[in-house]
């Protein structure tokens, strides 16, 4: 089996699997996708995680996330949310040690109960009742 990480996939990535990029960042689809049109954006520079981006970084990813959500609305019109969400660090569940967020497509019916979305991460705690 590969590693990722050496060398790193994401710095060395082939550029015809780039869908959209800009100054600081990338955008691609990612190779195991949870839906369709599943894409990763990616800074170009090389650090761990979220918590490392620059200011300038961190714009052109909210714009490139932005511009990807158009994008995939417009491919599919069945595509009613989305989940955006990064790991920073192996317990959080990083396996490619090079920052990148996740937007992940969302449409109805794709599971039996969606609530709680991004909660799911440790799913005991997924699903809640809100007391009034």
């Amino acid at each position: 089996m590969s590693n990722p990480n050496n060398p790193c996939i994401f710095c060395k990535i082939d550029k015809k699997n780039i869908i959209f990029e800009n100054d600081y960042a990338y955008a691609s689809y990612d190779s195991f996708p949870v839906s369709k049109f599943h894409s990763l954006i990616i800074p170009k520079r090389h650090i761990s995680d979220f918590f490392e981006l620059k200011e300038n970084e961190l714009v052109s990813c909210y714009e490139i996330i932005h511009h990807v959500k158009a994008v995939i609305e417009k491919k599919d019109k069945f595509v009613k949310g989305f989940n955006i969400g990064t790991n920073a660090g192996l317990i959080s569940g990083q396996t490619i040690m090079h920052c990148h967020i996740h937007v992940i497509p969302r449409r109805k019916g794709d599971v039996d109960n969606p609530q709680g979305g991004v909660r799911g991460v440790i799913p005991l705690k997924q699903h809640y009742i809100r007391k009034s």
